[in-house]
């Protein structure tokens, strides 16, 4: 008799982890409290409890090459990033090529889940859920928690004095929907995260004023990056990972500021990070910079006090007549169905074994999938952790001991403290591909580049080179898929497509170009791959 698994979300991890169970034998039941599938990326005009809340403009930050899951390439017209209603159809239409839905309990919420403690098989899980006012209850061989970390927001109010009374109106951008409630006001936004900026670059449009107040400035990065690519098709790379990985602390931390400041000097745009020497998410927004320069958005340092109608800034300059504000203060790591001895989160800090599993039960029959803020797309993420866990909950793959896995955890959270800092938004950072290869290499589904460059070189370069997308996990190993190989040697004409719809003729002088560029990059290369080998 197949295992059965409770799993709690229908968002990006949630589908990814009924596919998951479905691909190992296992018996998915999905518990989800709204009405339809997507999550984070399913846009409503209201707030809904307990559930994730995007604005109406937003749009991804990863492209669509390398946001798809391994086994489903995005159609080749669809934009390289995608508006919400864009992703949320390609959600469908993964749920629906896969049947997903059937193993869905919509309109149902989870009210508790908690050890078997009666049960004669270790590991079981007692959930009980909600629907229609009435409670059932229900017993699992194992459960993947699938909620993210952006459902309860923080706003850390006790760090604004005279927040209490100040008479305008103050919400988190968790409760923003659209610019324009913001008409002719001045509006203060606190935060300089990815919905500061974007919320700041809207509703510039319509309010008065905006400044956009933070405490610790970051780096701003265009979609667009080296000859119009994707800036994550260009970042992402195994020979860009290589080349950061073998750079000493200090070159790096410089060639990262160079790289940042060749679109515009930071510091004259007063966005320059505090401490810039860390490796943080940048920020992502095409307008903001613009926005800046022709005074629409002003930045300024940190709230130090509110008053009735005003905001005091921190380096003593006052904005008058203040209408609304903004926070933009991030989220906090909850499970409120969960009992705390199971995970226990303290500082925004979830002690799990590769960011998924709970060093200290039984049994490892508890899952928790993209709780994790990857320097990268996390939709491969989750799909790697959820493929990794249904392998672990069918002891096809193992785990250490408690004390292994929890050394493991003390000596991952230090290395991401070395390279983003103590920040409690940072404090589910982690690295990209090296995390992804991790992952993969726990169940046999870690590419071996050296034997490929042998036996497929031009599948190798192409792999070591161009960016590292999803493909490359469904290539060897469980859950092999017959069309990784030219998934990944056709990724190229998916990204141009929808942007080149005007074709014009290559001259002769371009192509010579072309040849030495692959000339020069076949000698790089050769020289990483023997560093490689004598390393």
């Amino acid at each position: 008799m197949a295992k059965t698994v409770a799993v709690i979300g229908a968002g990006v991890s949630g589908l990814t982890s009924i596919k998951a169970c479905l691909e190992e034998g296992l018996e998915p039941t999905c518990f989800e409290q709204s009405s339809d599938i997507g999550g984070l990326w399913r846009f409503t005009e209201k707030v809904e409890e307990d559930r994730a809340s995007i604005y109406n403009s937003v749009v991804t930050n990863s492209s669509k090459e390398m946001s798809c899951f391994s086994d489903f390439p995005m159609p080749d017209d669809f934009p390289n990033f995608l508006h919400n209603s864009k992703f949320l159809q390609y959600l469908r239409m993964y749920a629906a090529h896969f049947e997903l839905l059937k193993y869905i309990r919509f309109k149902t919420k989870v009210i508790c889940l908690e050890k078997n403690q009666d049960s004669s098989v270790p590991g079981q899980w007692i959930l009980v859920a909600e629907r229609d006012g009435k409670q059932e209850s229900f017993i699992f061989d194992a459960a993947m928690i699938c909620t993210g970390h952006q459902i309860e927001a923080y706003v850390p109010l006790a760090s604004f004095p005279g927040i209490e009374k100040f008479k305008g109106t103050y919400l988190h951008s968790r409760n923003y929907k659209s610019p324009e409630r913001f008409h002719e006001k001045t509006v203060v936004i606190v935060g300089m995260g990815n919905s500061a900026a974007d919320i700041a670059v809207e509703i510039c449009r319509k309010a008065k004023k905006v400044i956009l107040s933070t405490r610790g400035g970051s780096w701003v990065m265009s979609r667009v990056a080296d000859n119009g690519y994707p800036w994550d098709t260009i970042f992402h790379s195994r020979f860009a990972d290589v080349t950061r990985n073998y750079l000493p602390w200090l070159f790096l931390q410089w060639m990262t500021e160079q790289k940042m400041n060749q679109w515009f000097d930071h510091e004259n745009y007063g966005l320059v990070p505090r401490n810039r020497s860390l490796m943080k998410e940048p920020v992502f927004n095409d307008d903001l910079p613009s926005r800046i320069l022709c005074g629409a958005v002003t930045v300024k340092p940190i709230v130090q006090e509110f008053t009735e109608t005003s905001a005091v800034f921190e380096d003593g300059t006052v904005e008058e007549k203040v209408d609304a504000v903004i926070f933009a203060t991030g989220y906090s790591v909850a499970f409120p169905f969960l009992e705390k001895s199971v995970i226990k989160v303290e500082d925004n800090r979830v002690p799990l074994y590769k960011h998924v599993f709970p060093p200290q039960l039984e049994k490892p029959t508890l899952a928790v999938i993209g709780l994790i803020q990857p320097l990268g797309p996390i939709m491969p993420t989750s799909e790697l952790q959820a493929r990794w866990a249904t392998r672990v909950f069918k002891e096809l793959s193992t785990l250490p001991s408690e004390s292994i896995m929890v050394a493991d955890t003390v000596k991952r959270s230090k290395k991401r403290i070395k390279w983003f800092g103590t920040s409690r938004s940072q404090s589910i950072q982690t690295n990209f591909i090296e995390y992804l290869d991790e992952l993969a290499a726990s169940f046999g589904a870690k590419p071996n580049l050296l034997w490929l460059l042998l036996k497929d070189p031009k599948l190798a370069l192409t792999m070591f080179f161009g960016p590292c997308t999803p493909f490359q996990f469904r290539l060897v190993g469980p859950g092999k898929w017959a069309g990784a190989r030219d998934a990944i040697l056709t990724q190229k004409e998916r990204i141009i497509k929808p942007t080149k719809t005007r074709v014009v003729d290559s001259s002769s002088c371009h192509t010579i170009f072309t040849f030495l560029k692959i000339l020069s990059v076949l000698a790089l290369f050769a020289a990483v791959f023997l560093s490689l080998v004598q390393h």
